[in-house]
């Protein structure tokens, strides 16, 4: 490249650079000049700027967004239409952003910036057909319940709390198994992974399952508080 090309293109890529400097030192100037013309402009510019940010941030928190791609759309949204997550008797529909996007307004930007990551992967084409994607589901899957435990599942909680649920209306399994796992100090995620999308392979949910029996029969947890019609001892005797 010759020395007229090299000046070429130097002023090629500085022309920006000059032109934001001139705009920033004519917005000094007419502060300066006219201060409250100035600020007001400031003012409104701030405006416009924090309702654009505001905007973009509410359009990429829909179901639409998350699925205009054809990896959401086709793998793991057509699980989650077969839910009650999606569909059921009340008519209330939990959506994409409602499980994986926090409600707080610091922590839903947190997420956004980290989400820049799903999208490089997505430019890359990291699971771009079926068989990548069934590949690293474990490890995606991986990724999400490891954040729901270290938020202690916050937004399963937006709906589900404990302190809210009728017990009366549960079965004695699952009334059991809330209890116990407040007691243990459990979150929700630890019990209901496969809730509105597909178990992975190589997961095994008996072996998790061992691990719950393994600490009831330590604590002597009466296995018929589950178990419902399992023989057992007349009442007040023990077993022998």
């Amino acid at each position: 490249m010759t020395k007229g090309e090299q000046s070429s293109l130097r002023q090629r890529t500085l022309a920006p650079v000059r032109l934001l400097l001139r705009l920033w030192v004519a917005s000094l100037k007419a502060i300066i000049m006219h201060p409250l013309m100035g600020l007001s402009a400031v003012f409104l510019a701030g405006v416009i700027f924090w309702g654009g940010f505001h905007w973009s941030l509410e359009l990429t928190n829909t179901e639409q967004f998350c699925i205009s791609c054809h990896e959401m759309r086709n793998y793991v949204y057509k699980e989650y239409k077969t839910t009650i997550h999606y569909i059921n008797r009340t008519g209330v529909r939990a959506s994409c952003p409602d499980c994986h996007v926090p409600k707080e307004w610091a922590f839903k930007v947190a997420r956004k910036i980290g989400a820049t990551n799903e999208l490089f992967q997505w430019i890359r084409g990291t699971i771009d057909s079926k068989e990548k994607f069934e590949a690293k589901r474990l490890e995606l899957a991986g990724h999400v319940w490891e954040t729901m435990e270290e938020t202690d599942s916050r937004e399963c909680r937006n709906c589900h709390e404990f302190g809210n649920m009728k017990v009366d209306d549960q079965t004695p399994r699952a009334f059991q198994m809330h209890i116990l796992g407040d007691d243990w100090d459990m979150t929700c995620i630890d019990c209901h992974q496969g809730i509105a999308h597909n178990l992975p392979k190589g997961f095994s949910k008996e072996a998790q399952m061992n691990v719950l029996h393994d600490r009831m029969e330590k604590e002597k947890v009466d296995c018929r508080s589950c178990h419902e019609g399992m023989a057992g001892p007349p009442a007040g005797e023990g077993w022998n």
